[in-house]
């Protein structure tokens, strides 16, 4: 599940499904198009557990470091306070630049965390190559959720 924030009232925006590269690789091809590695998004310092003291945040994220993720958000909660529109299925980071720098920054001050201190906490995460047809967006096209009107029937 994806929370708006680190807090009791916090908001669901979307859900992530989190599968090996072993289920990824055997995966139809139209369907790997929806997937991401979750490469970039650990080893970065960008992906953060808040309040996991960093000996079992390194731990998880090892394991998660080889993993792909399929991602919704339902939520827009930047733009809306209320979850308009259809699910939008997201994309992972996967290289520098990506990210709006301002935002990491207000996000690392109100968690009290540090993404550089974290990237080099993880320098020594190993990392396996990315699997063929993951993260599909860099090459320029992508697929994207649609509202669709149809018949009916019982």
């Amino acid at each position: 599940m994806i929370f708006d924030r680190n807090a009791a009232d916090a908001r669901l925006i979307g859900i992530e499904y989190i599968i090996s590269e072993e289920r990824f690789r055997d995966l139809p091809k139209d369907e790997k198009r929806l997937w991401h590695s979750h490469h970039y998004e650990v080893k970065s310092g960008i992906l953060v557990a808040p309040g996991i003291p960093d000996l079992a945040e390194k731990s998880y994220f090892t394991d998660l470091v080889t993993t792909y993720g399929k991602m919704f958000h339902a939520w827009q909660y930047d733009r809306d306070d209320f979850p308009y529109g259809i699910p939008q299925l997201m994309m992972g980071l996967t290289e520098d630049g990506q990210a709006n720098e301002d935002l990491i920054q207000e996000r690392d001050r109100r968690l009290g965390v540090s993404t550089p201190h974290k990237r080099d906490g993880r320098a020594d995460i190993p990392v396996p190559e990315v699997a063929p047809e993951a993260n599909p967006w860099e090459s320029g096209r992508t697929v994207q959720t649609s509202l669709q009107e149809m018949d009916f029937k019982w």
